[in-house]
């Protein structure tokens, strides 16, 4: 398997990007809810360098002003100043108004509603800057530099405390009418739906923290999502109804947009491992339909812990032909 910078020397040497493409720097932000990242890749000599940062519990202005202190002192170590950069790119963990550059909140932490993302960046650095959620980046990520690198058509879902999605149709983005596309997290499932109330979202059900009340619900007592994937039989019956929950919903986004691959990341997958990635794969090749049944292949994200950097890359780069 060729390591991350090889993936991105060799794709940023096929340039696509315009007359941009081929000089500068593009700066890669991870504004998420684990940590902080940076990433510089230099369109020229096609290197790429990151720096990180650990979860700490801060207001969204320091939060932002850590972010960006690192990115500068990455930017230092490599002589690199800001009109250097082409663009900047930035992946946030929540939901983001793309009309006006702001997030709409974060699911995990209060304070962070219509906060101006963009604005502070392009202050920052007085370089055009574009913003978008996590799962979204990662998406065009993986079919930029990743184990999609060349799809125009691939469906990405993050699996992780919750659940996330991105669509790369037409080798883009495709937001929707506001933003929201892809986020197959939010879908209603109706299986075991008694008629009443609300049915469960996908998120609620096989999200991390799904997973763990499943398991509390038939008699596994456990905060370890690794117990979830070992030898117990409720773990087994847990991970199994996780395999058909995702490969029906992943069949029916198939009949829907017809992609020529579907991506997997996310915790829950990295700890699922090859064995949870084919057991869907198998599934949501079962379940397409046969009038478009074809061989699907359904993969495991390769961008590991810079998905979201590298992604904000992709999308910053994917800007310069606009």
């Amino acid at each position: 398997m060729a390591t991350l910078e090889t993936l991105i020397r060799d794709r940023l040497a096929h340039n696509h990007w315009g007359i941009l493409g081929n000089q500068g720097y593009v700066l890669g932000v991870d504004l998420g809810s684990y940590g902080l990242r940076v990433a510089l890749a230099n369109l020229q000599h096609h290197t790429f360098h990151t720096m990180s940062s650990e979860e700490v519990n801060e207001s969204p202005d320091e939060v932002v002003q850590r972010v960006i202190a690192m990115a500068h002192a990455l930017m230092d170590a490599h002589e690199v100043t800001p009109d250097h950069l082409v663009r900047v790119g930035v992946g946030f963990g929540g939901p983001v108004d793309l009309r006006f550059g702001t997030v709409r909140l974060a699911p995990r932490q209060p304070g962070w509603e219509n906060y101006p993302l963009q604005e502070r960046f392009e202050q920052a650095f007085d370089a055009v800057t574009v913003i978008d959620n996590d799962a979204n980046v990662i998406a065009l990520g993986e079919a930029t530099f990743g184990v999609g690198a060349g799809c125009q058509h691939l469906v990405y879902l993050h699996l992780s405390s919750g659940v996330g999605g991105g669509l790369v149709l037409n080798g883009r983005l495709y937001h929707g009418a506001t933003s929201t596309a892809g986020e197959i997290g939010h879908a209603v499932v109706g299986q075991g739906w008694d008629g009443t109330g609300r049915p469960e979202t996908l998120e609620e059900l096989v999200s991390i923290t799904g997973l763990l009340q499943r398991a509390r619900r038939y008699g596994l007592e456990t905060d370890n999502l690794d117990q979830i994937f070992g030898e117990s039989s409720i773990g087994h019956r847990v991970v199994q109804e996780t395999v058909d929950l995702i490969a029906v919903r992943c069949a029916q986004t198939v009949a829907l947009v017809d992609p020529e691959m579907i991506v997997l990341g996310g915790i829950v997958v990295r700890i699922g491992g090859e064995d949870f990635v084919q057991a869907i794969a198998e599934k949501v090749n079962t379940f397409i339909a046969p009038q478009f049944a074809r061989p699907l292949p359904v993969m495991a994200s390769v961008l590991g812990p810079e998905s979201v950097t590298v992604g904000a890359i992709a999308n910053a780069l994917d800007s310069l032909s606009d």
